[in-house]
């Protein structure tokens, strides 16, 4: 038996159709990302273009494009009506950039200073209010050490940590300082004075140390890595267990980490 299919009458509005499970929100991402990967194929286009390319009406088109308009993901020519990628998706683009350049260059930088010191060496990018570890390295010594690739770690209680929060524009690093943070051990930093007492020192020193700030029997020693511009982009580290990384022999880590740090700035375009 055949199915009837339903009658729609002359003049009748059209309703799209929307994938089954496929939540309209959702679908509206799936749609604005169609967008960007039209305009990135094609250079520029009209909405009547990109209506016929994802399968919608000219308005649900219209929409899209405006909303990203205003974030700045895409432009309009004024003349021609044509749309374009904006600067919006430079800036994010080149944010990953930054970030795959540093996992890029920083490797040989990581295993060098790993193989040299024999703990693990992490390199650590900001990530909103965290520190995040893109590259890692082990050491001899670090075989059995956990794996800290991947792991988002408090600015305030890791020495990689305390150098991206160093480096922070001042609004931003006040507004952190302002907030209760957590105390993970009886030797996390989390007072406002003190806290900001040691930022300060990282910016004069050049360096940032963690001793069981955020697990008991962890030390850590920081450095920061910079970008062709000069600005902080990033943190390099080495870190292994107290009865290793002892006051005595921390403060010639931390020379080691300082100079791995340059060289990896200097990878990065720093100084030239």
């Amino acid at each position: 038996m055949t199915r009837k299919q339903p009658q729609v009458e002359p003049g009748a509005p059209v309703t799209e159709k929307q994938p089954r499970g496929t939540s309209g929100a959702v679908q509206s991402v799936d749609r604005a990302v169609s967008v960007l990967e039209s305009l990135a194929r094609h250079g520029e286009a009209g909405v009547t273009e990109i209506a016929d390319e994802l399968g919608v009406h000219k308005s649900t088109a219209f929409r899209l494009l405006g909303v990203l308009e205003n974030r700045g993901l895409v432009g309009q020519s004024k003349d021609r009506g044509k749309y374009y990628l904006g600067a919006g998706v430079l800036r994010l683009a080149g944010a990953a950039a930054v970030r795959l350049d540093i996992s890029q260059e920083g490797g040989p930088v990581c295993r060098e200073l790993a193989d040299e010191v024999g703990e693990t060496v992490n390199i650590a990018v900001l990530d909103e209010d965290m520190a995040v570890n893109i590259m890692q390295a082990r050491g001899a010594a670090s075989v059995t050490a956990q794996n800290w690739l991947g792991r988002r770690t408090p600015l305030h209680a890791t020495s990689s940590g305390k150098v991206l929060f160093a480096q922070l524009p001042p609004v931003l690093r006040e507004g952190l300082l302002a907030r209760t943070l957590p105390r993970f051990t009886a030797h996390t930093i989390t007072g406002t004075t003190a806290l900001r007492a040691e930022l300060e020192a990282v910016e004069d020193q050049g360096f940032a140390v963690a001793v069981e700030e955020l697990e008991l029997g962890l030390a850590a020693v920081a450095a920061p890595a910079r970008g062709h511009d000069g600005k902080v982009i990033g943190a390099i580290s080495v870190s292994g267990p107290v009865f290793r990384l002892t006051e005595e022999n921390l403060p010639a880590l931390a020379k080691r980490t300082v100079a791995a740090a340059a060289e990896l700035s200097r990878r990065m375009g720093h100084g030239f």
